[in-house]
């Protein structure tokens, strides 16, 4: 397999007409297997499957599943508000316009301050995007996720799909029962807000060849 093959799959995925979300499943599915047989793959041509009709139906759908459907970005637009004033359909139908001719641009988040659990006073900034980042945001993350769920290590836990903290805590507790004694408990101050993105974006160029994406 060369290793900077392209995925080439968009074509395939029209042959036989499925639902969204088997569409989408099968679409990961083909990724992560390609990932997992080439860990020295970079993919091109993802962002047609990024803007494909399915996956941003598939992509709507977390994004009003989530507790924030509820909450507006700056243009004060909620889930329901598209649902109701504007129409799935041609919401999705506009987006996927405008990210196929490029002329999509996010828009400034909303910022919130919620206080931090335990945090003697301190805040946490939050940054509400609006629905329609929300979604694009949705759409990325079903494509990328199984490419790079192929590089994490097994005993990796945070942020992945179908893991989740009770998991982390049985596997202390299997190597708590085969001679280990310590656990170290360590937090790397405000990541998020000083994590730099130049080597991270290096982590996600060496797997993702497609510069639109």
């Amino acid at each position: 397999m060369p290793k900077d093959a392209p995925v080439n799959a968009g074509a395939s995925l029209e042959v036989v007409p499925l639902g969204p979300r088997q569409r989408v499943s099968e679409m990961q599915a083909k990724l992560h297997r390609w990932a997992v047989a080439n860990p020295s793959r970079r993919f091109d041509d993802l962002f047609n499957l990024v803007h494909d009709p399915a996956t941003l139906i598939v992509a709507f759908d977390r994004v009003a599943g989530n507790r924030g459907a509820r909450t507006a970005g700056v243009d004060d637009l909620t889930v329901a508000d598209v649902e109701e004033r504007i129409g799935v359909p041609g919401f999705l139908d506009d987006l996927r316009a405008q990210l196929k001719t490029g002329a999509f641009r996010a828009l400034p988040v909303r910022e919130k301050k919620i206080p931090k659990p335990g945090g003697a006073g301190k805040v946490r900034r939050l940054g509400i995007p609006v629905i329609a980042d929300r979604v694009v945001q949705a759409a990325l993350k079903l494509v990328l996720e199984p490419i790079f769920e192929a590089d994490f290590k097994p005993v990796s836990y945070g942020f992945r799909p179908n893991r989740r903290a009770q998991d982390a805590i049985a596997e202390i507790h299997f190597f708590g029962t085969r001679g280990y004694r310590w656990v170290l408990d360590a937090d790397i101050q405000a990541c998020f807000d000083e994590i730099e993105h130049a080597p991270l974006m290096d982590r996600v160029r060496s797997r993702i060849r497609d510069k639109r994406v």
